[in-house]
């Protein structure tokens, strides 16, 4: 992204040199300076090839004539031919150190994309002492004198990186790039540039599809339903691969992709997986989209929060990009989105946003900030005030002082994705995996998934679910069962403890009980569910109804999967129920019935306190009586201590 900067002192460059007066050049030569001028009129219409040749033709007759020594230096720089504008910038300093501060920027910037940090911080270092100059000029200069320092360390102190690609299944000769993946790692989606004769220029970009057969990438389908012979990607596939939101762009003709109609520039768009195929794309509305340019979305695993990037399109390409995020309100609408709060966003350029599936942990490219050069990939963390944390540069080898950017993490933390063009591909970019260094990885996360079905006719259902945080009830995540299939998968961060409520209208609802403090590897959950009919004798057992030690005193996580119950019972005001006790075979058996039953009537006084009629509510104590698994382990006498609600009518 070196030419962003070399075009934002383009009109600073320009102005100093247009505006002075003859006497003011660095030779009298009038000739030479009446040429010298009709070339700057060339490069103010950016006719780059044209300056070439005159201004090498003109420093060839006046080597000592240093404008056209900077400004060669300049029109190799913009078409990103450093090497080739580095002696011509050096040899104008050497003529004139003083008269054009701003050659020492540019001077600077070339040796700062090559990967020259001790010239760059040379350079940089005599620039900032000039005075007068423009502020974000000012503030470049400052990243670029950071960013060597950081360069030379991290060069001395690189961090382990094997890259690993992905293999044929997946990688062709085209250029592959964008991957997104689910929480269980089976399905991937990315972005491919292929060869369309219909598209505009001959090429246009599509998305594929692989899963996971026996641990390798099977060959990667095209997704018909949603690509069409106009560009399609930047996509982010929800953790549960139900969800796809992408970027869609007009093209330079003003149109749009089929049948899409868009609100200007790039704009976001969704898509759901049913069980004929991917959904008709929309467009995700004026609440996120706007005449900019909208791209780069990030679908959090919650399902309520969309990160993604907003830029302005300038003469010379798109500037002020910056990460923004929106919300699901409580009107369940998305919220007008702001910028990400905190010390991520600066005011070069960020791109390639990845939330990751523990909320608390936010991936993504940036030029702003001290790194290698070009975009480098950072992580920064989710504080307490809501703010995110200072970024983390992942360090050399991932980043090098060329642009690196689309990098995904799996849901695990271990492994991250990215494009590279690396020699030994399959060709152009090809998708690699690496094991993510410690340091960089986020908060440990697993996932449950499974299948929800009705318990007597085996029906796939589709269900609303909630998982909950016990500490706080606050909601977390929250889905739904795949409409046809029954299937779900959500991701569950850990450290914490969780309730997961699946419910439907006409069934019983279902809970769980997730324990995730202080693990430190935790392998998935598999359920499989079986919701009950509301009808007599449907039974339930409560798991997320807690008890202090040999008490029957209600904990404050029990509140939860109470007021469930109330909003039942408020539900279908015409049912009556049981509320039973059980313990395990530890101590007396009277003692068991006495506190078996003390603890039903305490959920059924926490009903009647809630506004259910007590003529409604049955409490009864079954003591040891009734095992549901072994009391030979803890954790069988762990599930016999138990609170079950039964329908009695």
């Amino acid at each position: 992204m070196i030419r962003f900067f070399f075009t934002l002192i383009l009109t600073m460059a320009v102005t100093m040199v247009v505006a002075q007066p003859a006497k003011q050049y660095s030779i009298k030569d009038k000739r030479a300076i009446k040429d010298y001028e009709e070339i700057l009129d060339l490069y103010q219409v950016y006719n780059l090839k044209a300056c070439e040749e005159r201004l090498t033709a003109l420093i060839k007759k006046h080597p000592d004539f240093a404008e056209p020594q900077f400004l060669l230096g300049q029109v190799y720089g913009e078409q990103g031919q450093f090497e080739k504008g580095i002696p011509f910038l050096e040899a104008g300093l050497k003529i004139d150190p003083k008269t054009f501060p701003i050659a020492w920027y540019q001077l600077a910037e070339s040796n700062f994309a090559l990967g020259r940090y001790s010239e760059a911080e040379k350079a940089i270092s005599t620039f900032i002492p000039f005075p007068r100059r423009d502020a974000d000029i000012e503030k470049r200069a400052q990243v670029i004198l950071s960013s060597c320092v950081f360069a030379k360390e991290a060069l001395a102190h690189p961090v382990p990186f094997e890259p690993m690609n992905l293999g044929n299944g997946v990688n062709t000769a085209l250029n592959e790039y964008f991957p997104c993946v689910t929480a269980d790692e089976n399905t991937l989606l990315f972005t491919r540039r292929i060869k369309d004769n219909r598209a505009f220029g001959g090429e246009q970009e599509d998305f594929y599809i692989s899963e996971k057969s026996e641990g390798q990438w099977k060959t990667a389908q095209a997704i018909q339903s949603i690509n069409t012979d106009h560009n399609e990607g930047a996509p982010s596939l929800s953790a549960d691969g139900q969800t796809l939101i992408f970027t869609a762009c007009e093209t330079a003709d003003g149109s749009w992709g089929g049948d899409r109609a868009g609100l200007g520039s790039c704009d976001l768009f969704y898509s759901m997986r049913t069980p004929d195929g991917w959904s008709p794309a929309k467009n995700l509305g004026r609440g996120i989209n706007t005449p900019v340019w909208e791209s780069q979305p990030s679908y959090s695993a919650d399902g309520r929060t969309l990160y993604f990037i907003r830029g302005k399109r300038t003469a010379h390409g798109i500037s002020e990009q910056d990460i923004y995020y929106s919300y699901i309100n409580d009107q369940n609408q998305w919220s007008i989105p702001q910028k990400v709060p905190g010390q991520v966003n600066t005011i070069f350029e960020e791109e390639s946003v990845m939330i990751h599936p523990d909320g608390r942990t936010l991936y993504f490219s940036s030029n702003g900030h001290a790194g290698m050069g070009g975009q480098d990939i950072y992580m920064s963390r989710l504080l307490p005030n809501g703010d995110w944390g200072k970024p983390l540069n992942l360090g050399y080898p991932i980043n090098t002082y060329k642009d690196e950017n689309s990098i995904t993490v799996t849901a695990k933390g271990e492994i991250a994705l990215f494009a590279s063009n690396k020699e030994g591909g399959y060709g152009g970019l090809d998708l690699y995996s690496f094991v993510l260094p410690e340091r960089d990885r986020p908060t440990l996360v697993t996932y449950v998934s499974g299948i929800i079905s009705d318990q007597l006719s085996f029906k796939k259902l589709e269900a609303h679910l909630e998982l909950i945080d016990l500490a706080t009830g606050k909601v977390i995540t929250e889905s739904y069962s795949a409409p046809g299939k029954g299937s779900f998968l959500l991701c569950i961060p850990g450290d914490r403890d969780y309730a997961l409520n699946v419910s439907k209208e006409g069934y019983l609802f279902h809970s769980e009980n997730f324990s995730l403090k202080n693990y430190k590897s935790i392998e998935p959950y598999k359920l499989d569910i079986k919701l009950q009919k509301l009808k007599p004798g449907a039974r339930i057992v409560l798991k997320n109804i807690f008890f202090d030690n040999n008490q029957a005193t209600l904990k404050e996580e029990s509140r939860i999967e109470l007021d469930r119950l109330v909003a039942l019972l408020n539900a279908n005001p015409d049912r009556t129920v049981e509320i039973g006790g059980h313990t395990d075979n530890v101590g007396s058996d009277e003692s068991n019935m006495t506190l078996s039953n003390a603890r039903a009537q305490s959920v059924v006084e926490y009903l009647t306190k809630h506004g259910i009629s007590a003529s409604r509510l049955t409490a009864k104590g079954y003591g040891e009586s009734s095992p549901i698994d072994t009391n030979e382990t803890e954790l069988g006498r762990a599930n016999n201590r138990r609170t079950e609600f039964t329908l009695t009518n």
